[in-house]
């Protein structure tokens, strides 16, 4: 028995013993809760048994998705065939959105042109290649009343006019070109005319100019620019641009103005043609 209470293994029970009852004595003096021996066991091994949870799930989660694979297969092949209906009704939904606004610019025009006899709404198929006047197809043409040189025209301004025309497609010259003409007009005075006529480098910005203006004009920036309608080509008072900056021409016996369109003509989707206008005079 003495040489027991000697030995190292008595010294090392001793020790555990003198570390149980020192982890107990610092539980009641913190917290008032007593830790028995299968407490400080769970606490020892909580880590432990954390990780033994997570691979356990994963495998469980892992075995699930073997078992039921065809079940989510099919699962997975209805959602999929959901969203393929739903964004078809989505493309149709914009598709008939897009035509009810065509439609509507359609009405707009009517309304304030009553003796005008418009085409349907054209979808402009393409632009000219090569052509830095933005020459333009429609996807109308003789079969829909068109003919050449009839105007072409958006809700917001003068586009251009029909120059080619087949059964079933059109080509329109527009506004910034050089080798179309248009008498213009300022819309606030009614007075300082000038010649629509493009050149490239108006055209590369997206705008046309305004030639053989008097030198006395009083015209500003901003103000809007319409037809005079004394063609008989384009229908009179029909908006085509405002003015973005004024200057003396190459000559200096006459002043320019470059003219911003009232609307993009680099980035047209559709288009009406005015057919016919209450004193129009034919082809000029």
């Amino acid at each position: 028995m003495r040489e027991f209470l000697k030995s190292t293994r008595f010294k090392i029970l001793l020790a555990f013993l003198a570390f149980l009852v020192g982890i107990m004595i610092y539980a009641v003096t913190k917290g008032g809760y007593s830790v028995s021996g299968a407490s400080f066991i769970n606490t020892a091994t909580k880590p432990f048994r954390k990780v033994s949870n997570k691979i356990s799930m994963k495998i469980e989660h892992n075995i699930d998705k073997i078992n039921n694979a065809d079940e989510y297969y099919e699962e997975n092949k209805k959602l999929k065939e959901q969203i393929g209906v739903l964004n078809s009704q989505l493309t149709e939904y914009d598709a008939l959105k897009t035509e009810v606004e065509e439609l509507r610019k359609f009405v707009s025009i009517k309304e304030e042109h009553d003796d005008y006899i418009l085409s349907v709404p054209c979808d402009v198929l393409g632009y000219v290649t090569n052509d830095p006047f933005r020459s333009f197809t429609i996807d109308k043409g003789s079969a829909d009343d068109i003919k050449p040189n009839c105007p072409v025209v958006t809700a917001e301004g003068l586009v251009g006019i029909t120059v080619e025309v087949s059964e079933h497609v059109s080509t329109v010259r527009t506004i910034l070109s050089p080798d179309l003409s248009i008498a213009a007009v300022c819309s606030s005075s009614n007075a300082d005319y000038g010649i629509i006529e493009g050149n490239i480098l108006s055209s590369e910005k997206g705008c046309t100019k305004l030639s053989h203006l008097n030198l006395k004009n009083k015209l500003k920036v901003g103000d809007l620019m319409i037809t005079t309608g004394t063609s008989g080509l384009f229908p009179k008072d029909y908006s085509i641009g405002t003015i973005k900056s004024i200057d003396y021409d190459t000559s200096g016996l006459s002043m320019c103005a470059e003219i911003e369109p009232c609307i993009d003509i680099t980035r047209l989707t559709s288009v009406i043609v005015i057919t016919d206008f209450s004193g129009k005079k034919g082809d000029d």
